[in-house]
Formats: C-alpha cells, structure tokens, sequence
C-alpha cells in the first residue's frame, strides 16, 4: 500500500505532533487522580480534526508530481 501523506514530512510531522498532543491531554486528564475532572471534548477534537486533516495535506514546497498524485506531461 503506497501511503501518500509520508511524502510531505513536515505537515505528516506537525499532525502526528498535534494527536500526540491530543491524547496525551485525555489520558492525563483521566489519570489525574481526581474523579470529577473530565477533558474538555470541544478543546480535543479542535486539536484532533485540524490533524487529521494535516495528516493528508501536502507540503507548500511540493508539487503533485513530486508527491506521486499526477504524472508528469509525456516529452
């Protein structure tokens, strides 16, 4: 399987960062030692769909060919 979104390193790297983040906001919350605290849903998954849609985005410095989504024009 040829994954598209490894081609563009630096937003590929800002996503992974941000659902890094994401999670780690939800698991510290639970474990926090304190049963009433809950994470604040609206704050995750604003963090979470703007990653995931960098995850699938290209790079500003890549063209469609150079990521594999168009062929070059034939000489």
């Amino acid at each position: 399987m040829d994954l598209k979104f490894f081609s563009s390193p630096k937003t590929t790297v800002a996503a992974i960062a941000g659902i890094f983040v994401a999670v780690g906001y939800v698991v510290f919350t639970f474990f926090d030692g304190d049963p009433e605290t809950m994470p604040a849903w609206e704050m995750v998954f604003g963090v979470l769909m703007p990653s995931i849609g960098l995850l699938f985005a290209r790079d500003n410095n890549k063209s469609s060919e150079d990521v594999g989504l168009k062929k070059p024009p034939a000489p």
